[in-house]
């Protein structure tokens, strides 16, 4: 029998569940030593730097695209074909888009090991889209300056590929689209103004990312967003809690200099929304033991808490006394952390 190759937290896992099973009386000895002898814990974590070197793949790539396209004969060359029509480019771009999803999807039954390359792949492809759509808008411009309809239409095109091809990658790229088409719409409808019905981005994009957290829960139970639920919930809370902690810092200011005229501790009643959202996620989490809510909720609980004491006290007090205080919270907090490890795992052995 062929033995899984494992990391060493994996099998830490797989163990701690098997001994459990055990326990329980779910399983007897001589099941439980077999499952133990059915994998292997692997030297090295292979699979990590596979991930990290399609990554450095990627970035390698796009830096040799970019210092090809500024070397002299390239430029030479590519005035040539700087009459070629903005419509035939965008078609090339959607041709070579649709062949890169339709090979990643491919490969993705055929070679379902290789995550990372069929990933790249994709990747390569939803560069190629938003070429092709950028490419569109530049066909069709009118003048107008409302380029956010590329963004809006990128999300429709992103979300459908996204759904044919259940690719949690192309459906990042749908919600970032969408992100990127609210930002822009509410900056073309003010005429690029710093408020939209009186919010400052900060506070424009808490309000979209909260309507995309009810939109989890209104439409939890809806089949054809089953798939993609979940991961719409993480990016939801991320464009949240991410532009509350944006807002305990800058306020709603519209600029930096307005911002720079007022005290950091004038700005306490944003800090005190920030931190009561996040305690509602974390007392939520625990109630309906949703991870995620947990621990997004208990993340930019500590953000938003240690962000204040530098705001508040990095100007006031000695450094020795501020670093001193800080290592012993972190200690305190690892301290608190590994009694209730100890305890759940006590928890569990005894029952």
């Amino acid at each position: 029998m062929e033995k899984l190759d494992l990391d060493k937290q994996e099998s830490e896992f797989l163990d701690e569940t098997i001994g459990h099973w055990q326990t329980q009386g779910l399983i007897d000895e001589q099941t439980a030593a077999n499952l133990r002898n059915s994998y292997d814990v692997k030297g090295f974590d292979w699979k990590r730097l596979a991930q990290y070197s399609f990554w450095v793949a990627l970035f390698c790539g796009l830096i040799a695209i970019a210092s090809l396209i500024i070397d002299d004969k390239v430029i030479r060359w590519l005035k040539q074909l700087y009459n070629t029509p903005d419509i035939l480019i965008s078609l090339f771009s959607g041709i070579l888009a649709a062949f890169l999803f339709l090979r990643g999807h491919r490969l993705k039954k055929t070679s379902p090991q290789k995550v990372f390359s069929n990933e790249a792949v994709i990747f390569l492809g939803i560069l190629f889209t938003a070429n092709c759509i950028a490419y569109l808008g530049k066909t069709f411009d009118n003048g107008s300056g409302h380029y956010s309809l590329l963004f809006l239409l990128s999300v429709f095109v992103y979300g459908f590929i996204a759904y044919k091809l259940n690719s949690h990658l192309i459906w990042l790229f749908a919600l970032i689209s969408l992100g990127s088409w609210f930002g822009t719409e509410t900056g073309y409808q003010t005429d690029w103004r710093h408020y939209f019905l009186g919010m400052n981005y900060p506070l424009r994009f808490v309000v979209f990312g909260a309507i995309l957290v009810a939109f989890c829960f209104v439409l939890r139970k809806k089949r054809w967003l089953e798939y993609f639920r979940e991961f719409t919930y993480i990016v939801g809370m991320a464009y949240l809690f991410c532009s509350l902690w944006l807002l305990s810092i800058f306020g709603n200011f519209g600029t930096i200099n307005d911002w720079l005229r007022v005290k950091q501790i004038t700005l306490f009643y944003w800090a005190l929304i920030a931190i009561a959202v996040s305690i509602a996620f974390v007392l939520y989490g625990l109630k309906k033991k949703d991870e995620g809510a947990r621990e997004f909720g208990i993340t930019f609980l500590l953000i938003n808490v240690y962000t204040r004491y530098t705001e508040y006290l990095w100007d006031n007090i000695n450094k020795t006394l501020f670093f001193a205080i800080l290592g012993l919270s972190f200690w305190l907090i690892g301290r608190k952390a590994e009694k209730i490890w100890n305890l759940d795992s006590l928890k569990t052995k005894e029952e």
